[in-house]
């Protein structure tokens, strides 16, 4: 494998594209393809059988496009078909699971909550985690539906928004959560207004610089870490509109390329 080959990220649209930022952040001269899925977006409603087909679409699609490494830029997608992309193919795979060890770790009110997709919640990897670290520690989970459609039609802070996130954040406010878990890539879009929300002593934590260390960390392993002060090439491709990429990405739109694409 070349270290000249691209990291390849996909999602179920335009969410994961919070996690593209923080692995640029870490390895800013690594080569990166991004898939946005957009055209079958939100995966947190679909069967686990139709979250792993689309998974491995993505998967081959990176392969075809010469990707060294994979990142499961979505929960749903990770919690759903992580074990079967693994079992199938032999390039390595960093998948995305809601953080709810360092939560469960830092909590002193001893309650805690997660904002997640219905396909997150609801898979067996998921159920495990939080067994796993959450023994003594009451975890309210909430499902965040409707979030995603306005987030991928860059809806960020319009009232249909704010509505939905009072709801959601009413039940936390009530059992007195001293952290919210981001479970789904697409909601760091939202922390400044979930911030302006809720109490100020709560924490919002996601996993995107986790997912970018373990990204490194791997690369690193496998010397397949690209050599610095070379100009990468960032290359985004979406099988819907680019608007809400171009829009969410505007910061970085001098040095990304973003393109229609079937796939």
């Amino acid at each position: 494998m070349d270290k000249n080959n691209p990291i390849g990220i996909f999602d179920s649209g335009v969410g994961g594209s919070s996690i593209w930022q923080e692995i640029h952040k870490l390895l800013p001269f690594e080569n990166t393809i991004y898939l946005a899925d957009s055209k079958n977006a939100p995966y947190g409603y679909k069967s686990s059988k139709e979250i792993t087909a689309l998974s491995i679409k993505n998967v081959e699609k990176l392969l075809e496009l010469g990707s060294k490494i994979i990142v499961v830029a979505c929960n749903t997608a990770t919690t759903n078909a992580i074990s079967t992309l693994r079992e199938n193919y032999d390039i390595p795979i960093i998948g995305i699971e809601p953080a709810i060890k360092p939560a469960a770790l830092q909590t002193t009110s001893k309650s805690i909550g997660i904002l997640a997709t219905k396909g997150t919640l609801s898979s067996a990897l998921f159920s495990r985690t939080t067994k796993e670290f959450t023994k003594d520690i009451s975890v309210v989970e909430i499902i965040g539906e409707g979030l995603v459609p306005l987030i991928e039609a860059g809806n960020l802070d319009g009232p249909e928004m704010i509505s939905l996130l009072k709801k959601y954040i009413k039940p936390l406010i009530e059992a007195n959560v001293d952290y919210v878990v981001l479970g789904c890539s697409h909601y760091p879009y939202i922390i400044p207004q979930l911030k302006k929300l809720l109490p100020e002593n709560v924490k919002i934590i996601d996993s995107g610089e986790a997912v970018a260390r373990q990204t490194k960390i791997v690369l690193q392993s496998l010397d397949l870490l690209r050599e610095e002060n070379t100009k990468p090439k960032l290359e985004f491709f979406t099988n819907a509109e680019t608007d809400t990429l171009k829009f969410l990405l505007k910061d970085y739109a001098k040095k990304i390329s973003i393109e229609k694409k079937d796939f």
